[in-house]
């Protein structure tokens, strides 16, 4: 079959887990038309008002750029009208996209989603499937419908999860495979060799949106689903405890089925060089690295230096 003409796409997407994919079409054979992002919020510890990674990218690369806080304001429709696009894209863009808008490319519109669909549908696919303790994840290109990532499967690619990777790790590398899989999902869908398959809504999972509410370490939990908890929610919101009052981060951790008999969850059963040990309710968690409120990250050796906690002490909710 003859390949047919580069595609005219409209990029939706407000986070870094969409610059791979942005970046992509920008280098492929399709003509990226504009961008599409959230509006400047305040970020970062200064809270100052600064671009989005994606909104940035689209910048430096001279597209045009919309943001508008209602997708059904008649001046942000009428632009994206004249945009003239074949197909949307959508990579973690951050609001439902109404049917009006999904009406307008001819093509209609197709999303960057990290999950093996119907899994982890919603806002936190990568965090909730690694908290759950998943050894396998993935990217879906599906077709994007009004109701939450429930649109028919185009193509998917496959991924392992490491028993000690983070979030971070894992979206940043679902991002880069995701970005190659949408560029040949256009290729064929613009040629018609795409194949749709509907997703069995039986079989759906729903991720929901992270609140700092989900970092608190419940220590009756076995150890290994709190250290599932700790590398889920890096880099954020982050697993914590507290102790004397003071909120401790956990920024890696590792565990053990051991425990010593009798201890209850959340003591310290070691606090020496390089070990800081804590009781669950089934085994024991290792931290390795561990942040202070409102001070730097810190091994171990490094916190234990610095603070006085011995063996006895307990770890608890706010």
């Amino acid at each position: 079959m003859v390949a047919a003409g580069p595609l005219r796409v409209v990029f939706f997407g407000t986070p870094g887990f969409a610059v791979p994919t942005l970046e992509a079409l920008l280098g492929s054979r399709h003509q990226v038309v504009g961008a599409v992002t959230q509006p400047d919020r305040p970020r970062g510890r200064g809270h100052k008002v600064s671009d989005a990674p994606v909104k940035q990218v689209a910048v430096a690369a001279g597209l045009p750029v919309l943001q508008p806080d209602r997708l059904a304001d008649a001046a942000f429709l009428d632009q994206f009208v004249a945009l003239r696009a074949d197909i949307g894209v959508v990579a973690a863009y951050g609001k439902i996209l109404s049917e009006r808008v999904l009406a307008v490319p001819r093509l209609g519109m197709v999303n960057v989603h990290a999950s093996l669909l119907p899994a982890y549908r919603g806002a936190a696919p990568v965090h909730r499937a690694i908290i759950a303790g998943e050894r396998e994840t993935g990217v879906t290109i599906m077709r994007v419908v009004k109701a939450l990532d429930a649109g028919p499967m185009l193509t998917s690619v496959e991924r392992p999860i490491d028993r000690d990777e983070t979030s971070e790790d894992v979206e940043r590398d679902l991002a880069a495979l995701g970005a190659v899989l949408l560029v040949s999902t256009l290729d064929d869908l613009g040629s018609g060799e795409v194949h749709e398959i509907a997703q069995d809504d039986s079989r759906a999972t729903y991720a929901h949106r992270l609140t700092k509410a989900d970092g608190v370490i419940d220590w009756t939990l076995p150890a290994e689903r709190l250290h599932n908890v700790v590398r889920g929610l890096h880099p954020w919101p982050h697993a914590y405890t507290f102790l004397g009052g003071d909120r401790f981060i956990f920024l890696r951790s590792n565990w053990s089925a051991d425990a010593p008999a009798g201890v209850a969850p959340g003591v310290v059963v070691r606090a020496d060089s390089d070990a800081l040990t804590v009781a669950t309710g089934l085994g024991t968690l290792h931290i390795v690295r561990i942040q202070p409120e409102g001070k730097r990250p810190l091994s171990v050796r490094e916190f234990l230096a610095g603070h006085r906690i011995a063996p006895g002490d307990r770890f608890s909710g706010p």
